[in-house]
């Protein structure tokens, strides 16, 4: 089995406590999460094409054409994945959406073991479904359960956007050595693409205004936390095994968790806390190398 690389990890935490700190930027910025969604992908991508040309390379060069084709396909499914997540917080709680919505690692390991050939070993199995505990008691879905019709169909479309999720990954899985760069640039434009539509019939644009610290706010979320942020991101996927991806990926709201608790003064429950550290403990469990076999360990001569 192909070991963890450890830059491909650290690259992929790295992506997910940028994405975890999101949150404080987003509360200065008042435009809908799909408006701030979409700008984000435009200013991530145009940053990171920039980027790319004052590096003195070329977009896109030498290539081909099904590469491409296919990170353009994982954009449009993420800007659709985007969408379905909106729909999803209109129709039920939020903590009930996330979880919805985090319940993607459980897929992408399930569609690894499948697809990907990757063995689903009992350790793994274990630490997945206690990483999707510790993010059912984070999100506080367990005290509460739908009360409206509205609710169910709020579920359907964060599982929606879960299994959607769950295919980008895939997707960029078939598009090993492209420049992590030119991944995210054809993701993000293609994601912005998708939602344009979606905007055109959801928003009032008339009534949009930003003051210059919501501009600058949108400016870090564009560059920081979607250009640099999915760079990483879609650049550690080629050295990391699906299981690892799915079970990291709850790094992102535990960070969330613990800084809205130190910078917002947001109170923490026990059950918060004891999932977040169940998340944690799971994913450091989940890439502990076993001890070696006495098969393997060389025999000593006399």
């Amino acid at each position: 089995m192909r070991r963890t690389s450890g830059k491909s990890l650290a690259m992929f935490i790295a992506a997910m406590v940028l994405w975890g700190t999101i949150g404080l930027f987003r509360r200065a910025i008042p435009l809908s999460s799909g408006l701030v969604a979409c700008a984000r992908g435009i200013i991530g991508a145009a940053f990171l094409a920039l980027l790319t040309k004052a590096r003195g390379r070329r977009l896109f060069h030498g290539i081909g054409w099904r590469k491409p084709l296919l990170l353009t396909l994982a954009g449009a499914v993420m800007g659709i994945n985007w969408i379905l997540l909106f729909e999803a917080y209109r129709f039920t709680s939020v903590s009930v959406a996330t979880l919805c919505y985090y319940m993607e690692p459980t897929f992408l390991i399930l569609a690894s073991s499948l697809l990907l050939r990757e063995r689903l070993t009992t350790r793994k199995a274990l630490c997945a479904a206690a990483s999707l505990l510790g993010m059912a008691l984070v999100s506080g879905v367990l005290n509460s359960a739908p009360s409206q019709p509205g609710d169910w169909w709020g579920i359907l479309l964060g599982l929606g956007a879960a299994v959607l999720y769950t295919g980008v990954v895939l997707l960029n899985k078939r598009t090993a050595g492209v420049d992590p760069y030119e991944k995210s640039v054809l993701q993000l434009t293609a994601a912005a693409g998708i939602l344009l539509p979606y905007l055109l019939l959801t928003e009032d644009f008339t009534a949009l205004s930003l003051t210059g610290e919501a501009l600058g706010m949108l400016l870090v979320i564009g560059i920081l936390h979607t250009g640099i942020a999915y760079a990483l991101y879609f650049g550690s996927l080629d050295g990391l095994r699906a299981q690892t991806i799915a079970i990291f990926s709850y790094i992102d709201p535990v960070t969330a968790l613990v800084l809205s608790a130190l910078l917002l003064s947001e109170r923490l429950s026990g059950a918060a806390i004891l999932g977040a550290l169940l998340i944690l403990a799971s994913a450091i469990t989940s890439e502990l190398e076993p001890p070696p076999s006495s098969k393997q360990q060389p025999s000593k001569r006399t």
